[in-house]
């Protein structure tokens, strides 16, 4: 399959999977939230929220780097096999970490006691993505795979909600039907590997493990300060205010998220193409990269303006109750776009050109700021103060990334023939 062919595949195969990633939960999203009301909704997404910290300490920086490595041996099978069983094992082992601590917070800290069975189920979405490895499929471009198993768990999931979710007093079953979702496509991506792909689990060497840490250890450190203003607003908003003020925000934050996640095809589609487009061409990259930065410029500083325009709609769309998330959503409507300059800053152009280091840095550096705002907005202002830790945070972030770009020389927001 030629290059150009098989990236038109791969994006078409993650954009029909993204657009239902976008459909369902605005199918979902609505019903769950009048069907369980503000507060146990709220109590939902604090859990997934909390439970995130476990997914990107499991993570670590796979996802990233493992692709790459998948990418450049992806002809070479023993060397497949030696990169896949090593960041398995890796995880496996950071997996029963995360469920040791998991199960030392839930049994001893009175805030996570009284709702300890929600945390132990929602973790099952750490097992499932531990289980998929999403990198692997990312690495040898065949997206498709991911696409299918992908619409797979959000229509199983879908359907549940709808079957088995109907009173407030049935909210447990949400996050067990996401978790089984999750581990389900786990399940059937390891078989695939394993028999369609014929990778084989080998024994990793102490420096295969150790090349994998160390390769992945400044993405780790960025993707875990990336969730102090991230997944953290969620969490830190919980400490201050009421499962009902916390379900107002993550409403709004959820579709801010859902909205801005079109942008997901397109870089998973070309973050593998660009690291071997480098080793020929950095000029021709650059030319991409600029070409990419527009197309997302356009299409994200569009779908922000929609957002800011009808918040009142989209809300109501939700449920008459979620009245208070429409101020919220207004502040929140910048999102698409400044998420779409910083997956191309930091993913596409900093990673690849090997600024892992520096990325991290300023990922600190925004989590340092986030964590000031926090305790100057968040116990005074509580939702709306977390509206804009979030927004000047991630702002602040990108507007690090373009400097250093530009420093360096590499000006992919210009205009290039």
């Amino acid at each position: 399959m030629s290059t150009k062919k098989r990236l038109i595949t791969n994006f078409l195969s993650l954009a029909s999977v993204q657009g239902l990633n976008f459909i369902l939960p605005l199918l979902t999203l609505p019903y769950l939230t009048t069907v369980l009301g503000p507060s146990k909704f709220g109590l939902i997404s604090w859990a997934q929220a909390f439970i995130q910290y476990f997914i990107q300490f499991t993570d670590y920086g796979f996802n990233l780097v493992a692709t790459k490595d998948v990418s450049l041996a992806r002809e070479d099978k023993r060397r497949l096999s030696v990169i896949f069983s090593t960041v398995m094992l890796i995880r496996t082992a950071l997996l029963l970490i995360s469920f040791l601590v998991l199960f030392i917070i839930v049994y001893t800290i009175p805030k996570f006691q009284g709702d300890s069975l929600v945390y132990v189920l929602t973790f099952g979405m750490v097992i499932g993505n531990v289980l998929f490895p999403v990198w692997f499929f990312q690495g040898i471009e065949h997206m498709k795979i991911i696409s299918i198993l992908n619409v797979i768990s959000k229509l199983v999931f879908t359907v549940g909600i709808f079957v088995f979710v109907k009173e407030p007093s049935q909210f447990l079953y949400v996050p067990l039907l996401n978790s089984l979702g999750y581990i389900a496509i786990g399940i059937v991506s390891l078989y695939l590997i394993l028999f369609r792909y014929k990778v084989q689990l080998v024994k990793p060497s102490k420096d295969d493990i150790m090349y994998q840490l160390k390769e992945g250890w400044h993405i780790f450190v960025s993707n875990i300060v990336t969730s102090l203003y991230t997944t953290s607003n969620v969490f830190i908003l919980g400490f201050f205010a009421s499962n009902t003020i916390v379900g107002y925000y993550a409403s709004a934050e959820k579709i801010v998220k859902a909205i801005s996640s079109v942008i997901a095809p397109l870089i998973q589609t070309v973050y593998p193409f660009l690291s071997r487009a480098l080793q020929d061409s950095r000029e021709r990259t650059m030319w991409i990269l600029n070409r990419i930065f527009i197309l997302v410029t356009v299409t994200m500083g569009i779908l922000s303006l929609l957002v800011g325009l009808s918040t009142e709609t989209l809300v109501h769309f939700l449920s008459p109750k979620y009245e208070p998330t429409i101020p919220l959503l207004k502040i929140l409507s910048v999102f698409p776009l400044i998420l779409g300059w910083a997956n191309v800053f930091g993913i596409l152009t900093m990673i690849n050109l090997d600024y892992k280091k520096e990325l991290s840095r300023i990922y600190i550096a925004g989590s340092i700021l986030s964590i000031i705002l926090m305790a100057l907005l968040i116990p005074t202002f509580k939702e709306y103060g977390t509206a804009w830790n979030a927004v000047l945070t991630e702002g602040f972030v990108t507007l690090l990334m373009m400097i250093f770009l530009w420093r360096k020389g590499i000006h992919i927001w210009k205009w290039r023939r």
